[in-house]
């Protein structure tokens, strides 16, 4: 029976990645929808699901930027929490952004509010798997 040759410890870490992107993006979309919400949750707005989407689009938008800025045609998927921070800041800018350019509220109390949730969403999750991959 022939032995078969170890796989490189960097090959695996790459297969992890390239397997974790879809996740990973497929997560920053749904907590950016759940973020929109929330929000209007919080304000009692009807139309939920819907609503929820035409509140998510900027921030979406900025999601695919970030993400975008971040691979630059590198190997490499942002599930880092520092490679988290600029697809957090490129949601959040981009996504207000537009909602200027749109005529969309841009109050700095909802700027604040969602610079915070977003952080907590967006490099929340990011820590966490961090943080579990360290300790296994």
């Amino acid at each position: 029976m022939a032995a078969t040759a170890p796989v490189p410890a960097g090959s695996v870490r790459l297969a992890r990645r390239a397997r974790s992107m879809p996740w990973a993006a497929l997560l920053d979309v749904l907590l950016v929808v759940t973020f929109a919400a929330l929000g209007r949750a919080s304000h009692s707005e009807e139309t939920a699901l819907t609503g929820a989407f035409m509140t998510a689009w900027p921030f979406l938008v900025g999601t695919v930027v970030g993400w975008t800025l971040v691979r630059g045609g590198s190997k490499n998927w942002p599930v880092t929490v520092a490679h988290g921070i600029p697809v957090w800041a490129s949601t959040l800018i981009v996504g207000m952004l537009i909602r200027v350019v749109i005529g969309a509220g841009t109050a700095l109390s909802f700027i604040l509010v969602a610079g915070s949730v977003l952080a907590v969403f967006l490099l929340g999750w990011r820590w966490l798997a961090q943080r579990y991959a360290t300790t296994t």
